[in-house]
């Protein structure tokens, strides 16, 4: 019998598969490798596992050539939000080739990013059922925000644009409201956001007593990069967290699921720190309420009182009529009787006044312009969002000593 050699077999299956499978083909597969050569081709590798989803049932390599590459990752990118990683189901086009010395491989035309998209919504929509079905889905949500909320932990990367965005405005803020603030640093994007998160959320809770609210930002970087915010470990461990925590990882039509069990989510950086900033304005505004309140209730009292005089006076003289005739001695005797309880109750009305005098000083603005503090109005309003403002208004802010004027640029 002839042998044949090693390279004559594959030559004919090669020919055999080119005959077979000579058209192109849609194939669902999960990427477990993926890899960017410096000739621009990107090398993949395939698998599908068991419907278990632990062992492995088949694999093969992949490859997209340079030309085609560069038209479908920044397409891919942009759809979906996310960059071609290891553990993503795709939906790609691929033809079926065999060569003679690197053996089988598939070579990928096409990719529909419609169908890693829906795979994505699954695995969110997954992870939040599983916390809701452990009943912690909320729980971060329903926790009340401390009524200064002053003392925060950040959670962010060192050096990063958004963190020192965040902290120009939150304190250098327009109302000179006190914050502070510190930062526990961590990855985040790629592979470490997860473990390095954890991290820094564990040395926060060594020292919960310090802070009032955890503020996680990120800042800048692609929208491909957030795939590290959607895991059930840190999705949980922000839900159970014994103090709210602020996300602002994203952008606006971002969603994560980290986002979904944070007490609040805004969409930056600078709005993480405005919304601090509103939440203390608010604890003012309710302070002047309760200040103007608390004045009509003194000026009413103090009107009840002085009919409440009045009145008795009035008695008196009706009084002192009716017991003319009874002879002086009764009438002065009255008088004095009287006397002495209204001296009486003046004294205890005039204490009364005093502590609510008290009480109205110490909700006196002044007050709290002493403190440091001071209050910003346009055209007589006081001003509460900066982006009420408009070029050319013009400003007046008041100190505990005197007032400066300024005009929007």
């Amino acid at each position: 019998m002839e042998a044949m050699t090693l390279y004559e077999l594959n030559r004919l299956v090669r020919g055999a598969l080119e005959n077979v499978l000579h058209d192109e083909y849609w194939l669902q597969a999960e990427l477990s490798e993926v890899r960017e050569g410096a000739n621009g081709h990107c090398y993949l590798e395939f698998v599908e596992k068991d419907q278990r989803g632990r062992d492995l049932i088949a694999k093969a390599r992949g490859t997209i050539w340079a030309n085609i590459y560069r038209l479908v990752k920044p397409m891919f990118e942009r759809e979906t939000g996310r960059s071609f990683a290891a553990g993503m189901k795709v939906l790609v086009k691929v033809s079926v080739s065999f060569h003679e010395l690197y053996g089988y491989s598939l070579t990928v035309t096409d990719i529909d990013p419609a169908y890693t998209l829906g795979d994505m919504a699954r695995q969110r929509k997954e992870i939040l059922d599983r916390l809701s079905a452990d009943g912690i889905l909320n729980d971060n949500k329903e926790l009340v925000l401390p009524v200064l909320a002053k003392h925060v932990a950040v959670i962010s990367a060192p050096g990063a644009a958004g963190y020192g965005d965040f902290c120009d405005q939150l304190l250098h803020n327009d109302y000179g409201l006190a914050f502070h603030v510190r930062l526990f640093p961590a990855v985040m994007q790629g592979e470490r956001v997860e473990p390095t998160i954890l991290a820094a959320l564990d040395a926060i809770m060594n020292d919960s007593v310090r802070w009032d609210v955890v503020v996680i930002i990120r800042g800048g970087g692609a929208t491909s990069d957030l795939s590290g915010f959607d895991t059930y470990l840190l999705a949980a461990a922000c839900a159970q967290f014994p103090l709210p925590i602020i996300t602002g990882i994203g952008h606006e039509r971002d969603d994560t699921v980290l986002d979904a069990v944070a007490h609040t989510r805004v969409k930056t950086p600078t709005a993480a720190a405005a919304f601090l900033i509103n939440h203390q304005m608010e604890v003012v505004t309710r302070l002047n309420g309760w200040q103007v309140q608390l004045a009509d209730l003194c000026n009413r009292m103090l009107h009840d009182e002085r009919l409440r005089q009045e009145r008795c006076f009035l008695r008196l003289t009706v009084v002192q009529k009716e017991w003319k005739v009874q002879g002086e001695y009764q009438l002065q005797l009255l008088r004095q009787r009287l006397v002495h309880a209204l001296n009486g109750r003046i004294g205890e009305e005039k204490h009364r006044m005093s502590m609510l005098q008290q009480a109205c000083t110490a909700a006196d603005p002044a007050q709290l312009l002493c403190r440091g503090y001071s209050m910003t109005f346009c055209n007589g309003v006081l001003v509460r969002d900066a982006t009420t403002l408009k070029s050319g208004d013009e400003l007046v802010t008041r100190w505990a000593e005197g007032e400066t004027h300024s005009v929007v640029k």
